[in-house]
């Protein structure tokens, strides 16, 4: 028996339009791009990895990352020694250590771990207080737009002439040198002494986040003029709507893509900000373990035991790229030209 295909619903009769299926939401369509995309899944399986490392590092950890075995100076498995054959003749051998003890006798393997810690939490606050500041700022001067847009824009050019990384330098030098001749009471003593509760990490959050929602001013300004004259919005106005339900209502919902996108590549640049805080020894205090301190503290003896700074900066590297992979990803996913498509 043959079978009878079923007739297709048209618009308007037997010569209309076909009917087509309704589309799913953007963000649903967005995350079914995002999957097939390799790299991406690749980036954010690293980083929910790295998190579980992370989170889990006191089970992991076969060591406390700051106690210190001074005979077990510079020691190292004798896997190290395979890969860098040019270790042998003066090596001392401990398979106690997964990946060997650094210059004070501290196991590494527990510092990495532990180390993530301090750039996942650069990695999640830095964009956080970039995204709330920046899309605030951003969307007043682009919604009103005039003389309001004109002098909001002027003062970011103004914070733009100086130099970001040389105002955060200069933010923890001044409260970090001078923390012994602050007068306890003040504002200055007690943010002192929250940095120093956070192991060092506040004003390293503070200086990125004064410094880093710049960028996403201008980028939501730009995103905000270009859908306040949309035929939704005018309509918005039409019925009356405030401007407040105007803006999280339609406004923001429309232009979220594109910042979280801005906001996902940023990261590996608020990662590197902090390793190299680290790495100058401006970062976080000691012994709170950090990868851009463990590359510093390693480079002074790199041709003697590479493996103390080779590791620290490969476990830096696959978490930038990760993260790159990963908002490259979420750019093509979120891009609405390629909605609907496969």
């Amino acid at each position: 028996m043959a079978q009878v295909k079923p007739e297709s619903k048209t618009l308007g009769g037997s010569g209309g339009m076909p009917l087509t299926q309704k589309r799913g939401s953007l963000f649903r369509d967005a995350f079914g791009r995002l999957i097939k995309n390799r790299a991406a899944v690749l980036g954010g399986s690293l980083i929910i990895i790295i998190i579980l490392m992370a989170v889990f590092a006191p089970l992991i950890a076969i060591k406390s990352y700051e106690v210190q075995v001074l005979v077990d100076q510079n020691v190292v498995p004798e896997w190290i020694t395979k890969v860098f054959p040019t270790m042998k003749p003066y090596a001392r051998i401990s398979n106690d250590y997964p990946v060997g003890a650094d210059y004070v006798g501290r196991d590494l393997f527990s510092r990495i771990l532990y180390g993530a810690r301090v750039s996942l939490a650069v990695a999640f606050i830095g964009p956080l207080i970039s995204l709330i500041i920046g899309v605030i700022y951003g969307s007043i001067s682009g919604y009103f737009g005039g003389r309001v847009d004109n002098i909001m824009m002027r003062i970011v050019d103004i914070l733009y002439a100086f130099p970001s990384l040389l105002f955060i330098i200069l933010l923890l030098a001044f409260f970090r040198s001078t923390i012994t001749h602050i007068q306890p009471g003040t504002p200055a003593y007690a943010l002192s002494k929250l940095d120093e509760a956070m192991g060092g990490l506040f004003f390293i959050f503070v200086g990125i986040g004064l410094t880093a929602w710049e960028t996403m001013a201008r980028l939501t300004r730009g995103q905000v003029l270009s859908i306040r004259e949309k035929e939704f919005v005018e309509a918005a106005h039409t019925i009356g709507a405030s401007n407040l339900r105007i803006m999280f209502r339609h406004i923001l919902p429309n232009i979220l893509g594109p910042l979280i996108v801005a906001e996902t590549l940023a990261i590996p640049g608020y990662i590197s900000t902090e390793a190299f805080l680290s790495f100058i020894g401006l970062g976080v205090n000691p012994p709170t373990p950090s990868w851009g301190a463990m590359i510093s503290d390693g480079a002074t003896a790199i041709r003697s035991y590479p493996n103390q700074t080779i590791l620290p900066a490969l476990a830096l590297a696959i978490t930038m790229f990760a993260f790159n992979f990963l908002g490259d990803g979420l750019r093509d996913a979120l891009d609405p030209r390629l909605r609907g498509t496969q």
